[in-house]
């Protein structure tokens, strides 16, 4: 048949394994259910470099993706392709969909290697399962690169025993079949199809067996540009996210919330006056504020509104952006002696950013007396499940959490506090509850990317590089979400020495791409104070931001051209590769108008490479053009992304997750920030914060990925982020005239009103047809 592909003949006995072959097993199920079974594989071990990690750069031996990779692969034969009788195969993708498009490359590869058509693969999000260990944490673009193996396998098992169900249906050797599109054709055009072989190729008892995976160059559906599998449902308003879900008897639920950060409690004047409002069934204090049951939301911030409590202090009183500049520049750690040849230097401020999502903090919980279940968009459900459990005091096992599809994360979606604060109520009220974040509790109380600041040196001789020294200062990363606890068990594995959690997570996801001679990045955080958390890229925007302005800052003073400084300077010819794409696409070194640059910048992370370059206006009459409530300021123009992560297996989504970092990127650069006064942030919401509008997006964009380079994916949804942030401080830097130190660049200007923090939830507008929010 038309696209058939023929299959080799499955092995027999005892498996001998080759360089193309993997183990796997059919379980004993009522249809057909296969995994995969692959040997645990350790990080690189390098004793010379545990010796002194400052001067070394680990991630050429050892990254984050490798240790998550390696933490993830003992349990990958615990996750399972099922065949059903109506034609559809099903997976439960032990990781969360957030947006990021992992459901439909997931399907793309079972697709690609059992011959099934995409719309005939399902793919759900599986419960939190604790025997997973570290196989269920989204997050450091690793989903793709952990699971790309083990799920071919699993999909490549169950295709060798259709085709061994089928040759007895079809009285053919295996040798005689094809298969496509889900459908088996034997001798004489004799068919079947996958659906009415389910329950053939299934088996009384568990099985071992060896099989073959596709070769890449046999790809039909790995490569493609596909649409999102649940595109329609998201747009038709189908797609079903936590706060869409009928749980029976699950009433809407919000917290009144501290004034200042962390604040606690101290009385309720009116809990009882609060009860009698319409609608509202139950008023409880919680560790984190006054929560409130009601019949609707509007009900709920009603009362909310209402409620007259006095508060305790919170864990940052007092304190301003300017008190933690202060504490940050009595943490730096030293650059040491200044070099006896001639160097550039530069200290940078990076503020606080919010790490809100699209898709408010939300959380259904049920709890009864012997036993508990959860709904809730989480990246560490595991985690999240063991500490429900330890909060109730139950059993783990009495404990059911169920992972919903989220609207965004960046980082957010690792930590599960709706979802503690709705076992608390609902165990205190002894009723379910549908718990639902306001905007301002997001902005004010939710997680933000820490305050730092970043100290570089480069010492050199004409235009050759001999040292760079980095020192990043932060407030502290929560690691506190599943990442530590990895960390923790995979650390004598590590060529990190005894490192604590953040300083192991800062070396092993920060690497040196240029051929400076002897680098050193080292990490010092200070303040736990605030809730912070694993912002998309984590470290690395801020990081790499610091390092691109500086080598635009020894070009600019060694007399190179910034592109061809970068170019001469890359280590290897991947990395030469994309930053020479971009230059070529986006015609570096155009003649521009005076007040208009172009940037180019250069991050390599996940196994993959990217590189940047944009075009700025910082003319007056863009900086000063009027948006009504909004930050304008200078615009980006134009953005070329170039990518390299490997082996693509959805073009189009890698598209657009490079659409996504770019905006990510100018907004961390130019306009979106936190401002802290007297304990608490001032933002109450997406009109004060201001991430990427429409009127500072670029009107165009061009993401160019580059041929497979390495025959395996590398990672991509924070791939460009860093690249995009530096392009455009660099292109800020060379239109005006002056490199930027503080970010984003727009901090000191305050352009909103100030809600107030009292009550917490502010006033809705009146005016929703003009000032809608």
């Amino acid at each position: 048949m038309p696209g058939a592909d023929r299959p080799a003949p499955p092995s027999s006995g005892s498996p001998v394994l080759g360089r193309r072959r993997f183990l796997g097993y059919v379980l004993a199920a009522p249809t057909l259910v296969t995994a995969a079974e692959l040997a645990p594989a350790e990080p690189a071990r390098a004793e010379s470099a545990a010796a002194d990690v400052p001067s070394a750069d680990v991630t050429e031996l050892v990254d984050l993706n490798d240790v998550m990779s390696a933490a993830a692969l003992p349990t990958s034969g615990l996750i399972t392709v099922q065949v059903h009788t109506d034609e559809t195969v099903s997976f439960a993708l032990p990781r969360a969909e957030v947006g990021q498009g992992i459901t439909t490359s997931t399907a793309m590869l079972i697709a690609e290697e059992m011959d099934v058509p995409l719309t005939n693969v399902r793919v759900t999000l599986a419960d939190a399962r604790p025997e997973l260990v570290f196989n269920q944490l989204t997050g450091g673009s690793n989903t793709t690169i952990a699971t790309y193996t083990p799920v071919r396998v699993a999909a490549a098992v169950a295709r060798g025993r259709l085709l061994e169900a089928a040759a007895v249906a079809l009285d053919s050797a295996v040798t005689e079949l094809t298969i496509g599109a889900g459908v088996i054709t034997g001798r004489a055009g004799r068919s079947t199809t996958v659906g009415a072989l389910a329950e053939k190729a299934a088996a009384l008892r568990t099985q071992r067996v060896s099989t073959a995976l596709k070769r890449s160059d046999r790809f039909t559906v790995i490569g493609t540009p596909q649409g999102r599998i649940d595109a329609l449902d998201a747009v038709t308003g189908r797609k079903k996210f936590t706060m869409d879900l009928n749980v029976p008897g699950a009433a809407p639920t919000m917290v009144c919330r501290p004034p200042t950060i962390n604040g606690r409690v101290g009385s309720v004047a009116n809990a009882d006056e609060v009860r009698a409002m319409p609608g509202v069934t139950d008023v409880v204090v919680i560790t984190t504020g006054v929560a409130v049951r009601a019949r609707t939301f509007g009900q709920c911030i009603d009362a909310v509104r209402a409620l007259r409590v006095s508060w305790k202090p919170g864990s940052a009183e007092g304190k301003s952006d300017e008190s933690v500049r202060r504490e940050l520049a009595a943490a730096e750690l030293p650059l040491g002696l200044p070099p006896l040849t001639p160097s550039v230097e530069g200290r940078f401020t990076f503020h606080f950013r919010s790490n809100s999502a699209l898709e408010t903090n939300c959380a259904i919980a049920d709890v009864r007396s012997d036993r508990a279940e959860v709904w809730s968009s989480l990246k560490a459900p595991i985690v999240a499940k063991e500490a429900i459990a330890a909060r109730l005091g139950l059993p783990l096992g009495a404990v059911t959490v169920h992972v919903t599809e989220g609207g965004g994360s960046f980082g957010r979606k690792l930590f599960f506090d709706a979802a503690l604060e709705a076992v608390e109520v609902s165990r205190k009220t002894g009723k379910p509850v549908k718990l639902m974040w306001h905007r301002a509790d997001d902005s004010r109380q939710g997680r933000t990317h820490p305050m730092a600041t970043s100290r570089v040196r480069i010492a050199h001789v004409g235009d050759t590089v001999l040292s760079y020294k980095q020192r990043h200062t932060s407030v502290a990363t929560d690691l506190g979400h599943g990442f530590g606890e990895l960390l923790t068990a995979m650390a004598a594995k590590l060529p990190v020495a005894d490192l604590g959690f953040s300083e192991t997570f800062f070396q092993l996801s920060q690497s040196m791409p240029y051929d400076f001679g002897v680098s050193s990045r080292l990490l010092n955080e200070t303040d736990k104070g605030f809730n912070t958390g694993s912002m998309r890229n984590v470290y690395s925007p801020d990081v790499t931001c610091a390092r691109e302005l500086m080598i635009d800052k020894l070009a600019s003073k060694t007399g190179k051209d910034p592109y061809r400084f970068r170019r001469d300077s890359l280590k290897d010819e991947r990395s030469r590769a994309v930053l020479e794409k971009v230059a070529e696409v986006g015609r570096w070194g155009r003649v521009m108008p005076d007040g208009t640059a172009q940037g180019i910048a250069f991050h390599s992370e996940y196994h993959s490479a990217s590189a940047v370059l944009v075009e700025i206006d910082c003319r007056p009459g863009t900086v000063g053009r009027p948006v009504r409530d909004g930050v304008t300021g200078p615009r980006v123009t134009k953005v070329v992304l170039a990518v390299d992560a490997g082996l693509t297996v959805n073009p189009r989504g890698l598209e657009a997750q490079m659409m996504g970092c770019a905006m990510d990127g100018i907004a961390l650069a130019l306009t979106s920030s936190l401002h802290l006064r007297d304990g608490y942030f001032l933002e109450a919401s997406w009109d004060n914060y201001f991430y990427t509008r429409q009127w500072n997006t670029p009107p165009e964009l061009d993401t160019v990925i580059m041929p497979d380079t390495t025959g395996k994916p590398g990672g991509a949804g924070e791939l460009g982020v860093a690249a995009s942030m530096a392009a455009v401080a660099c292109a800020y830097g060379r239109a005006t005239g002056t490199m930027p130190t503080t970010f984003p660049v727009n901090h000191g200007t305050l352009s909103f009103e100030p809600k107030p923090t009292t009550p917490p939830v502010p006033q809705s507008p009146t005016d929703g047809l003009d000032h809608a929010y």
